[in-house]
């Protein structure tokens, strides 16, 4: 026994070795890995299904014109074009880095069919659900660099034109129904700005302004790959990405790579809970982990529900629901003990988030950190900590992140914040005032308003040049 377990060490330790060989650099420019781009927060824990293993190699034998044909096989709404930089990311994420396919193969069933369902209830194409990966590798908490958050990767500014919410004690971006809803709804908008599937992903990506830059300085060519070359360089490379996600996902055991686990959520129904509840007394009360609760409600950062008077939804293991439909008044009323001590410590070591909504401001010419405070209702001391600044010096367009009490208390604003900025809202004569998106210019304003010309917004916003900024707001009449 001692011996096979030794040679089959050995085989798996060269298997290995054969995967992590290096190899020749492509002439394309190969995009971060998606796994390397996000900082992976509190990875969803489930119970693991364990597979047969098998030995790791590279088969060598897949050549482009298979590739080509195998995409053609798989294509069904969203073409699924076959170039040198599509290959370059096959060939990267069958080759290079196998282990990130297995790793999403392994988390596929966890969320692929919520995605099938909301893209079907909304009549969008099916292959949309490997978007996701691209963006997030299938893991609600993932957060990027540039804060762009969940399985969607939503910046807040898009999230919340999308109503999903974010405070001290949740964020929507992070709930995999509310997230994928949006998403579909954001994508829906995209796809009707440009009538191109291609298009509309270049548009999640960089924002409907930046394509539409993109397509002018082209000459006003129609698809992704003839305004490839004005795209930012991140956009270039996400489309290819997306198509070389749907190969290896649907080709993955033709390239030897095979799921060696597979994560399942534990069985769950749903709880309302309409005062403060944390997660630690209900789980010990009922039997369960903690652990089990935090994966169903990935949403929910710190493990309790406040008492805000709203009535929230939560998803528990099935066994804890059926301890509560035998005993729901003492389980939730224990669940609820020491609500004032909780909220004692959670104040205290909230930075003043505490009970308060995200929100982000971009600092207009003129603004001061004094009057920026006062509109918002918060200290000038807050607004230097929330955004990490030694002094009170701003400049215009900075994205300052501010914590409000009450909806009321914010600005009218829209906020449009990259990767994914919120769609162009629609113009009518009644509006007084437009914020200019990424990629807007003086004349493509006036053309949505009869009887605007590029002089009279000049005119009415003090402009001297045709230089507008994201954000600006601008006075139309």
């Amino acid at each position: 026994m001692k011996r096979l377990i030794f040679i089959w060490l050995v085989l798996n330790a060269f298997g290995v070795a054969l995967a992590q060989t290096p190899l020749e650099k492509d002439s394309i420019a190969i995009a971060q890995s998606p796994v390397d781009s996000l900082i992976l927060k509190d990875t969803v824990k489930t119970e693991l299904v364990a597979l047969p293993s098998v030995m790791e190699f590279v088969p060598a034998d897949v050549s482009p014109e298979l590739v080509a044909d195998r995409l053609g096989c798989i294509q069904r709404t969203i073409e699924l074009t076959y170039n040198a930089k599509v290959q370059a990311f096959v060939d990267y994420f069958t080759v290079r880095d196998r282990e990130y396919i297995r790793q999403v193969l392994r988390k596929k069933n966890l969320y692929f069919p919520l995605f099938e369902r909301k893209l079907h209830e909304y009549q969008m194409p099916d292959e949309l659900k490997y978007l996701s990966i691209v963006e997030s590798g299938l893991n609600p908490k993932a957060v990027s660099v540039a804060r762009a958050t969940g399985l969607w990767q939503f910046m807040s500014g898009t999230g919340r034109y999308f109503s999903l919410r974010s405070d001290w004690f949740s964020d929507d971006r992070m709930d995999p129904e509310k997230a994928t809803d949006a998403a579909c709804r954001y994508l829906g908008q995209l796809y009707s700005l440009f009538n191109d599937w291609h298009l509309a992903l270049a548009a999640y990506n960089s924002g409907p302004g930046t394509v539409r830059w993109a397509i002018r300085k082209s000459g006003n060519k129609k698809t992704f790959w003839e305004i490839y070359p004005f795209l930012p360089r991140e956009t270039r490379s996400y489309v290819p990405q997306f198509i070389a996600i749907i190969y290896a996902m649907n080709y993955a055991e033709e390239h030897n790579i095979h799921e060696v686990a597979r994560e399942v959520l534990v069985p769950h129904d749903t709880l309302t809970v309409n005062r403060f509840f944390q997660f630690e007394t209900f789980a010990s009360l009922t039997g369960v982990c903690v652990e089990d609760l935090q994966s169903l409600n990935p949403h929910l950062k710190k493990n309790a529900l406040p008492e805000d008077g709203k009535v929230r939804t939560i998803r528990v293991p099935r066994v804890a629901k059926e301890a509560v439909d035998q005993r729901r008044k003492f389980i939730l009323d224990s669940a609820a003990a020491g609500k004032k001590e909780w909220e004692a410590i959670a104040q205290a070591n909230s930075n003043r988030t505490y009970g308060r909504d995200r929100d982000v401001y971009f600092v207009q010419y003129g603004d001061v950190l004094g009057t920026i405070a006062r509109r918002f209702g918060v200290s000038v001391n807050d607004l230097k900590e929330w955004n990490n600044l030694n002094s009170n010096l701003i400049r215009a367009g900075q994205r300052l992140t501010v914590w409000v009490a009450t909806p009321s208390s914010r600005p009218v604003q829209t906020v449009v914040e990259r990767p994914t900025p919120v769609p162009t809202p629609p113009v009518s004569t009644d509006v007084k005032t437009y914020i200019v998106q990424p990629g807007d210019t003086l004349w493509d304003i006036s053309k949505k308003l009869p009887g605007v010309t590029v002089e009279k917004l000049k005119a009415l916003n003090n402009l001297k040049g045709n230089r507008l900024k994201p954000g600006q707001r601008l006075i139309l009449g």
